[in-house]
This record gives C-alpha cells, sequence and structure tokens, in this order.
C-alpha cells in the first residue's frame, strides 16, 4: 500500500509574512460620549467624554492630588469629591472603572 507524502508544514515565520496583519479597531461602545454626574463632573469637568477619557482624568487628578495609597500603589484613598464617587474611603484601581458606571450616561 503507498502513503501520499503530506506537505511541508510552514512554519509561524513564514505564516506571519504571507498576510498582512489587520489593524485593530477601537470598540465603539468605549468611543461614545457619556455626560458624568454631577459628583463625578467635580472632578473630571461636566462636557461629555468617552469611557476612556475619563479614567483617564481620573488618574490625573489621583496622581495631582497624591492619592494613591503609599504602602500598596493599587489602593486609591478618596478624597472628599472621589467618596462621592466612590462612595467608600478607598478601593482599588481595579473596582474603580465599576464604580464609575454608575456616574455615566
Amino acid at each position: 500500500m503507498a502513503t501520499a507524502k503530506k506537505a511541508p508544514a510552514k512554519t509561524a515565520a513564514a505564516a506571519k509574512t504571507a498576510a498582512p496583519a489587520k489593524k485593530r479597531t477601537p470598540n465603539a461602545a468605549f468611543m461614545k460620549a457619556l455626560t458624568p454626574s454631577p459628583a463625578l463632573a467635580a472632578v473630571v469637568g461636566a462636557t461629555p467624554l468617552p469611557r476612556t477619557e475619563i479614567i483617564s482624568k481620573l488618574w490625573v487628578y489621583i496622581k495631582a492630588h497624591n492619592l494613591q495609597d503609599a504602602a500598596n500603589k493599587r489602593m486609591i484613598n478618596a478624597d472628599a469629591k472621589l467618596k462621592e464617587v466612590f462612595g467608600k474611603p478607598q478601593v482599588s484601581m481595579f473596582e474603580m472603572a465599576g464604580l464609575i458606571g454608575k456616574h455615566v450616561k
């Protein structure tokens, strides 16, 4: 019984050069301008902004007011303005985005 020869397998490098990489398109949900609540507007401004810009402006505020915990940089200590937004005196940087969702429309 004769066996058919298999075609040589393409290497990973050859596969990468054969097809050009597609540019990644941003998700439209992240780019939609959202209106911040009055409590959040006190920190980031009242103009409608995309969610990504709101988070960026929050980080600018946090760093300008030195609100990151000195011992654990992942924790954010809320001042009076941020306590209205977060609802508690300290939050982790990972839960911050979830808490912002309640303050945008």
